[in-house]
C-alpha cells in the first residue's frame, strides 16, 4: 500500500473517530447539565430521566438494524445518513424550549447514532488490515471510554459557561465537518455488492427486546430490580429474545446470522465488551455523585477529575494494542480487569470527607487504564473474525453490547448505592465500588478462559474460530 493510502486511511479513522466521539460524549455530557436543564426548562424528574433514557432506548435497540443496513445497503451512506440525522437532532436538541421538544430530539439523536456508530466502526474493520487493523480499533476503542470521560468535563464546561445548550451545539461544526470531508476519502461501496433484503420482523422484535431490557436497566437504577415495572420489562426482553432466535432461524436472510454468535471470538468479545462498558460506565457514575454529593464539588470541578482518567484510558487502549499484537488478548483482558479491580479496592475506601485527588484519583486512575486495554480486546477479538459481509452486524452486536453495559453497570451501582445516593453514610460507595471490585475480578477471570488464545488474524478473510 502506498504511503498515500496509509496516509488516506488514517485520516479516514480521524473523521470516524470524531464522529463516534460526539456519539459516545452524549451519553454522558448531559448527565452534567441535568439541573439546570430542569430549571430553565421547568422539567418534573419524569421529564428529566427521559431526556436521557430517550436516546439510550433508540441508541442501543436500533444498533443491530444500522449495523445490517450497512452491510446490506452501503456502509458509508449508512453513516453519512446517520451523520445527518444526529447533527440535526442535535441542533434541534440545543434549540428545544420545552420537556417534549428536548425529548424527540434527544430520541432523534439516538436514531442517527444508531446509523453512524455500527457504520463508522465496519468501515474501520474494511478499511485497515492486520496489524494495522488492531491499531486502528485501538484508537477506536480509546474514544469509546475517553469519550465518556470527557462528556462529564465538557458537561461541566458548558453548563457553567455558555450555557446547557452548548453541549449539543458543539456538534453542529463537527458533523458538517466530518460530512463534507468524509465522502472525497471513502469510495462508494454500493457497486458490486449483492443485493439483500432487510429482515423487518427480526428488526422490529430486535428493537422491542432490546428496548425493554435497556428500559427495564434504567427503571432498575431508580426502583430496584424488584420494584415498579422492572421486572416485566426484564421478563418481556428475554421473552423478546427467544423469539428472535426462533424467527432469524426461519428467515432466509435473516438480521442477525445465528451462525455468527456461535463464534467463540465473537462471543467473547461481546461478553468483555458487556463487562468493560459496566464498569467503566459504574466508575464514572458513582465517583461523579461521590464527587458533588460527598465532596461538593461543582460540575467544573469534578469535570477536571475526569479529564486524567480520560488521558490514562487512552494510554490504556495503547498498550492493549502492543499487548495483543505481541501476545494475544488473552494477557491483555487478564490485566485490564485484574487493574479495574485493584482501583474499585482502592476506591472502595472513599472518605466521608476528604481530598479528591487523594480519595478518588488513584484507584480512579488504575481502574481507567486497565479498563482501556480491556476495550481494546473486546473490538479486535469480534471484529478480527468476520469478514467484511458481517463487519457491519457484529459492530452492530459490540455496539449493543455496550450501550447494555453502560445501563446495566449504572443500575447495578444504583441499587447497591441506594443510600449513599439519597443523601445516606458514606458506606453506600464503599459497598458499590466493592461489588464492582468483585465482578472485575470475575471478569478476568472467565474473559481469560473465554477470549481465544494468540494474536487475531492478520488476514481479512473470514476466520471461522470456535
Amino acid at each position: 500500500m502506498s504511503r498515500t493510502a496509509v496516509r488516506t486511511n488514517w485520516w479516514v479513522l480521524v473523521l470516524l473517530c470524531l464522529a463516534q466521539f460526539m456519539v459516545i460524549l452524549d451519553v454522558t455530557v448531559v448527565n452534567v447539565a441535568l439541573p439546570v436543564i430542569a430549571t430553565e426548562l421547568d422539567l418534573d424528574r419524569a421529564a428529566l430521566t427521559w431526556v436521557v433514557t430517550a436516546y439510550t432506548l433508540c441508541f442501543g435497540g436500533l444498533m443491530l438494524l444500522g449495523g445490517r443496513l450497512a452491510d446490506v445497503v452501503s456502509r458509508r451512506g449508512v453513516f453519512l445518513t446517520g451523520l445527518a440525522v444526529f447533527t440535526v437532532a442535535s441542533l434541534a436538541s440545543g434549540l428545544a424550549g420545552s420537556a417534549t421538544a428536548l425529548v424527540a430530539a434527544r430520541a432523534a439523536q439516538g436514531v442517527g447514532a444508531a446509523l453512524l456508530s455500527p457504520a463508522a466502526m465496519s468501515i474501520v474493520t474494511t478499511t485497515f488490515h492486520g496489524k494495522e487493523r488492531n491499531r486502528a480499533l485501538g484508537v477506536w476503542a480509546a474514544i469509546a471510554g475517553a469519550g465518556a470521560a470527557a462528556g462529564v468535563l465538557l458537561g461541566g464546561l458548558f453548563t457553567a459557561g455558555p450555557g446547557w445548550e452548548w453541549v449539543f451545539f458543539i456538534n453542529v461544526p463537527v458533523g458538517v465537518f466530518v460530512a463534507v470531508l468524509l465522502p472525497r476519502l471513502v469510495p462508494s461501496d454500493r457497486s458490486g455488492r449483492s443485493p439483500g433484503k432487510i429482515d423487518v420482523p427480526g428488526a422490529l422484535i430486535a428493537v422491542s427486546a432490546v428496548g425493554a431490557l435497556i428500559y427495564a436497566l434504567v427503571r432498575a437504577g431508580d426502583t430496584g430490580w424488584g420494584g415498579g415495572s422492572t421486572p416485566y420489562f426484564l421478563a418481556a426482553g428475554v421473552v423478546l429474545l427467544v423469539v428472535f432466535v426462533v424467527v432469524e432461524r426461519r428467515v432466509a436472510e435473516p438480521l442477525v446470522r445465528l451462525e455468527l454468535l456461535t463464534r467463540r471470538p465473537v462471543v467473547a468479545g461481546n461478553l468483555v465488551m458487556l463487562a468493560a462498558s459496566s464498569l467503566l460506565l459504574a466508575n464514572f457514575f458513582l465517583n461523579s455523585q461521590y464527587l458533588q454529593h460527598v465532596l461538593r464539588l461543582d460540575a467544573l470541578e469534578a469535570g477536571l477529575i475526569f479529564l486524567p482518567v480520560a488521558l490514562v484510558i487512552g494510554l490504556g487502549t495503547h498498550l492493549g494494542v502492543r499487548v495483543v499484537n505481541r501476545f494475544g488478548g488473552r494477557p491483555a483482558v487478564a490485566v485490564g480487569f485484574g487493574l479495574a479491580a485493584v482501583g474499585a479496592v482502592l476506591l472502595a475506601q472513599v472518605p466521608a470527607s476528604g481530598n479528591a485527588m487523594l480519595a478518588v484519583l488513584p484507584g480512579f486512575l488504575i481502574s481507567g487504564l486497565g479498563l482501556g486495554a480491556t476495550f481494546v480486546t473486546a473490538t479486535t477479538t469480534a471484529m478480527a473474525h468476520v469478514g467484511p459481509h458481517d463487519a457491519g452486524t457484529t459492530s452492530g452486536l459490540i455496539n449493543t453490547g455496550h450501550e447494555l453495559g453502560a445501563t446495566l453497570g449504572i443500575a447495578f451501582v444504583s441499587t447497591v448505592a441506594a443510600l449513599s445516593l439519597q443523601g445516606g453514610p458514606v458506606e453506600g460507595f464503599g459497598a458499590a465500588f466493592t461489588a464492582m471490585a468483585i465482578v472485575a475480578a470475575v471478569s478476568a477471570i472467565g474473559a481469560t478462559l473465554l477470549v481465544p488464545a494468540g494474536r487475531p488474524p492478520a488476514t481479512d478473510g473470514p476466520v471461522f474460530a470456535h
